[in-house]
């Protein structure tokens, strides 16, 4: 059955979390009330107001999964405040483990063959697609009219076929982070980086410069691997896209010409260049910017809290490089977003509540406690996203509100992530092994990734 294969495909975008600072990250506490975070097994975040009995009552079911603490007592302050005001509507949600599990994945996929989803799902913003042009989620457009406020990435990722499909609270995004000690050790001019704007941010020949200077016994000049699943094509999308072609044309329909290009090539030898001089780790330990294992990283914008409260050297962060041909500034986004499922028996009122918990305030807070960038502009007025108006954080919202493009929308992405990173994975592994880059190679790879692609779109979605 189509609908079960791509949804337990999508589960192998799991091991990728980091890819979009996902909830369930290894590292998180374990939930308030619940088990370990670690353990596979599920929490309830909330319970239901003490009149939620009521037959008249309609009940409305979450299922998310599980984050660190702060988030998890966010869920449960935010669900009992819904529930004491509103006893004719009683939410309660489902907090499922995904670090290092397959859980929450299959436990989806077990959902939708036997007809058992929760009124609203989570789902993390690639699947978007997948899940609309399945049935597995109904449009939602009516209760968000006007998204005017929201991110425009945030609404494109979560429109498919002209219909909003789902919505979301936060953002990620993706930069250049630079160890300033080691940086300056090795003669690479900080203040220059520093003073980058969004109309003028490093390049990909200074990027590669930067790298090869800071590439020493002791560290690798740069780190490019996010991981060996979705952080391949989530992280660096944005130098395809910089050097003229996405990976997948823009009606979703076909990868031909697009990730198998010359632009495409072109781009995954100079990513492949870096594994074959030595100057990043095909293989990267973890935290390995952190651990000063390396002098720059390709990074996720969930590292600016790790950095901040971790970090015991100068760090600095700038804009996602760009092509040198090109100049276009270009940045990742996507996140987990809240979709009303197939299986809801009253719709209404999950709009209803779905209005309230997209409202500015909650956006606000939910952002603050899960340290991301919100994706409402409004909600940057709240006293809770403070830390927001200036520093890394305020450039990653920059890049969110001006260069932010979402991952490729289309139902075959799930096959077209795994296969690229697999592809990928090849491709940077032989780069390691030889020394050196072969583009026909690479051509072969990324062939490979456009005919399985075009198999699976024209077999179940043309």
């Amino acid at each position: 059955m189509k609908k079960v294969v791509s949804l337990l495909l999508a589960s192998a975008m799991a091991l990728s979390l980091a890819a979009c600072g996902g909830s369930g990250s290894s590292g998180s506490s374990a939930p308030a009330g619940g088990a370990d975070a670690s353990s596979g097994t599920t929490t309830e975040a909330a319970a239901p107001a003490a009149d939620a009995s009521s037959s008249e009552a309609v009940s409305i079911s979450i299922w998310q999964p599980t984050d660190k603490e702060a988030v998890e007592n966010w869920w449960v302050e935010k669900i009992n405040a819904w529930n004491s005001e509103h006893p004719d509507i009683q939410v309660s949600r489902e907090a499922i483990d995904r670090s290092d599990s397959y859980a929450y994945d299959n436990k989806v996929a077990t959902a939708v063959t036997s007809n058992d989803l929760p009124d609203i799902l989570f789902v993390d913003g690639p699947q978007v697609s997948y899940y609309a042009a399945n049935g597995i989620i109904v449009p939602i457009t009516d209760y968000f009219p006007d998204t005017s406020d929201f991110a425009e990435s945030t609404v494109a990722q979560c429109t498919y076929d002209g219909q909003l499909y789902a919505i979301s609270a936060t953002e990620s995004s993706v930069a250049f982070y630079y160890n300033k000690d080691m940086l300056k050790e090795c003669g690479v001019d900080t203040d220059d980086l520093d003073s980058r704007t969004l109309e003028n941010p490093i390049t990909w020949s200074e990027m590669a410069e930067i790298a090869e200077k800071c590439t020493t016994d002791s560290y690798v000049g740069t780190h490019i691997v996010m991981d060996h699943g979705e952080g391949l094509p989530y992280a660096l999308e944005p130098m395809y896209i910089s050097e003229g072609k996405d990976y997948i044309s823009e009606d979703g329909t076909t990868a031909e010409g697009f990730v198998n290009s010359d632009e495409a090539v072109k781009t995954t030898a100079f990513i492949a260049n870096f594994i074959a001089k030595g100057q990043a780790n095909v293989d990267p330990i973890t935290d390995e910017f952190l651990n000063k294992a390396c002098a720059t990283m390709i990074g996720g914008s969930w590292e600016v809290a790790t950095l901040e409260a971790n970090a015991d050297f100068d760090w600095g962060v700038t804009y996602y490089p760009v092509a040198d041909d090109t100049k276009k500034a270009v940045s990742p986004c996507g996140d987990w977003s809240a979709a009303v499922t197939r299986d809801c028996d009253n719709v209404e009122a999950a709009g209803q509540f779905l209005q309230w918990l997209m409202g500015t305030e909650n956006v606000a807070s939910y952002a603050a406690a899960i340290a991301k960038p919100a994706t409402r502009a409004t909600a940057y007025d709240d006293p809770a996203m403070a830390d927001y108006k200036d520093g890394p954080r305020a450039l990653l919202v920059e890049q969110l509100q001006n260069t932010a493009v979402p991952r490729p929308r289309t139902p075959s992405y799930a096959t077209f992530s795994t296969d690229y990173a697999e592809a990928m994975t090849n491709i940077l592994a032989e780069a390691a092994s030889n020394g050196t880059v072969d583009e026909a190679y690479i051509k072969e790879e990324l062939d490979g990734v456009s005919t399985k692609f075009t198999e699976d779109y024209t077999t179940y979605y043309q």
